[in-house]
């Protein structure tokens, strides 16, 4: 595959690129990070009044406001097209960007929409995403651009859509098609559509490719403007010494472009229905595990050839954004595998995964790439082996410090190695303050006993009566030695768990959550200011 958007980035990183991955007592083969600070915050979440945060004017004043604090990292979750649930770690294809991230307002100001497209919309919620509702309003004007584009559109506006699809067409095309056939099915997932295209047969590929090709064009027209638009803020927040974070999820949605396109690389029947499936053991979050229900690579299948599919993604994630975030890094070295009739994880298994030998493809075609590793979880010496080994600096998250398990003093900031990101919370927590002030103990393995004892060693270790705990937090991140500091902005704001963004084995009610202008105070952001410089950040 061949992956060559341009998007700013620094070249430097890879002028290593074809040395061998050497062992972990000769150096280290990840990439040093400076002391640095940042916000996580998804693009959905923004401000606006289309109903859904976008790649328009509020994400440049945002990252105006990374900048005026002294922040230089902008993290962000992945940017894929969403499907059912509306997760971003449930994409519709891994190299595909959201067309509900894109910004109609620029797409007025190209002209390529009139401005009274916009008058007739529905009276969105501020603080939530209305997926619904959004998509029914924004979907046609999408279509509608497209049209306009097509029969409008200039020269060299042509040129560049075209040198576009040139450029991206080992996915673009097989993307566009698979969602021109989707929509056509009603948005029915691949493996319930007729046998000769879900197959791929190349009759029906070709057949279908000429009865849908001006909803084909409409999507590649979408990719288009959403990877124009992403490089635009990309190149705006390059400029002003942010780095843009991103995730790789380990594995891919069922309903995906790259599941239909290559049901070869995974675990998948003769009808597309998957054997086994992803999840995790009892943890935190769930008594009986979290069952993902993604299908399960076939690691031997996609060794063969160098883990050529693993590159390209490598490659087209290092495009989009300045750090990967490498997320369930725990399951390179090991995964958990659940039969795929099973209706919870509890009845799963552990399977060894690549290992180095992956990472060590991927550095010899593209050099050493900055990389985090998500590495919570059920955490094993041989996870944390392969992490050292590869020089990726890992996550602490503060949440996770004060309580009952063994590994809770790993959390604390007084155990943390210099190379590692620690976090007040992640979008799988609840907020800082949710989790200090709230009882509920939901569906996870604490009591509530547990619970009192958590909050009182963590005031006790903060020397805090609990009144700010959110700044607290906020003040312990940024004061330790971790070379990355990372704050979600639901903790920046002191926001309780209604704003939380996703509640970990649940499909209902996530990814919703945004902040609305008003929220973003003069004694934030001064506040956030002076704590970034005096902790040299």
């Amino acid at each position: 595959m061949q992956n060559s958007r341009s998007i700013v980035t620094d070249q430097s990183q890879h002028e290593t690129a074809g040395a061998p991955l050497p062992d972990r007592d000769e150096s280290r083969a990840g990439m040093s990070f400076p002391r640095a600070s940042g916000i996580l915050l998804h693009p959905t979440s923004l401000p606006g009044r289309f109903g859904i945060g976008d790649l328009g004017s509020e994400a440049y004043r945002f990252a105006d406001f990374l900048a005026g604090t002294g922040q230089s990292i902008w993290q962000i979750l992945p940017l894929g097209p969403t499907g059912y649930g509306n997760s971003p770690y449930q994409c519709l294809s891994v190299f595909a960007g959201n067309p509900l991230l894109i910004s109609l307002e620029a797409l007025v100001a190209d002209k390529f929409l009139d401005p009274s497209d916009l008058e007739s919309m529905p009276a969105f919620p501020e603080d939530r995403v209305d997926y619904d509702s959004v998509i029914g309003f924004k979907l046609p004007l999408l279509k509608r651009s497209a049209e306009v584009f097509r029969s409008q559109a200039s020269p060299d506006q042509q040129q560049q859509f075209e040198q576009f699809c040139h450029d991206n067409a080992s996915w673009l095309d097989t993307y566009s098609l698979f969602m021109a056939v989707k929509e056509a099915h009603g948005l029915a997932a691949w493996n319930s559509w007729e046998a000769d295209i879900r197959a791929r047969q190349p009759g029906s590929l070709q057949r279908w490719g000429r009865n849908l090709a001006p909803e084909i064009f409409a999507h590649k027209y979408q990719q288009y403007q959403f990877f124009r638009q992403w490089s635009a803020l990309k190149g705006y927040c390059n400029e002003r010494g942010i780095r843009l974070m991103g995730d790789i999820p380990i594995f891919i949605a069922l309903d995906s472009a790259e599941a239909w396109a290559h049901p070869e690389m995974l675990y998948l029947d003769g009808s597309g229905n998957p054997i086994v499936v992803a999840g995790v053991p009892p943890d935190y979050f769930s008594k009986t595990g979290q069952l993902w229900g993604n299908p399960l690579y076939r690691w031997d299948v996609m060794a063969r050839d160098g883990y050529r599919w693993w590159i390209e993604r490598f490659r087209a994630t290092h495009a989009l954004v300045d750090i990967i975030r490498l997320d369930h890094f725990r399951g390179f070295e090991k995964y958990w595998e659940v039969p795929g009739t099973d209706v919870t994880a509890m009845n799963g298994r552990w399977v060894p995964g690549p290992g180095a030998e992956l990472f060590r493809a991927v550095r010899e075609a593209l050099g050493t790439l900055p990389i985090i590793a998500e590495d919570l979880g059920v955490i094993t010496p041989e996870v944390d082996a392969l992490r050292e080994q590869l020089g990726f600096p890992g996550m602490r998250v503060l949440q996770f410090a004060f309580g009952s398990d063994p590994k809770a003093g790993d959390y604390k900031p007084h155990n943390y190695p210099r190379s590692c990101a620690v976090y007040t919370g992640t979008h799988d927590n609840n907020t800082t303050v949710g989790w200090f002030r709230e009882t509920a103990i939901e569906d996870t393995t604490q009591s509530m006993a547990e619970k009192q004892d958590e909050r009182r060693l963590a005031l006790r270790y903060l020397g805090s009566d609990g009144q700010d705990i959110s700044w607290d937090f906020i003040r312990l991140a940024l004061m330790s030695v971790a070379d990355t500091a990372i704050i979600p902005m639901q903790d920046l704001l002191g926001l309780g768990g209604r704003a939380r963004m996703n509640h970990p084995g649940t499909t209902v009610g996530n990814w919703s959550w945004r902040f609305t202008s008003d929220m973003l105070t003069a004694e934030i952001m001064g506040r956030l200011k002076e704590l970034t410089a005096l902790y040299g950040r």
